[in-house]
């Protein structure tokens, strides 16, 4: 990952999409802190391609997720989150 561009621009184009987005962000990172529990993430690269990494999340800031390993990945790429 740490070799991946991302997009500029959000890959989610409402409100309401972004709200649940960082909902499910923090519940991501309950679940990694907690219960270093995996989930799936969906995001886009800059160009267009769809993703997706199984890891644990640690970190929740302002505008991107911190994950295992210490990589980040930005919030306004993720698609979605698919927990298990």
């Amino acid at each position: 990952m740490p070799t991946l561009h991302f997009p500029q621009e959000d890959v989610l184009s409402t409100p309401e999409e972004r709200k649940l987005r960082r909902f499910d962000a923090d519940r991501a990172c309950a679940l990694g802190n907690n219960e270093h529990g995996k989930l799936d993430i969906y995001f886009k690269t800059a160009d267009g391609s769809a993703k997706r990494v199984q890891t644990t999340v640690w970190g929740v800031h302002e505008s991107y997720l911190t994950l295992k390993a210490g990589i980040t990945l930005p919030i306004h790429a993720i698609i979605g989150f698919d927990f298990y």
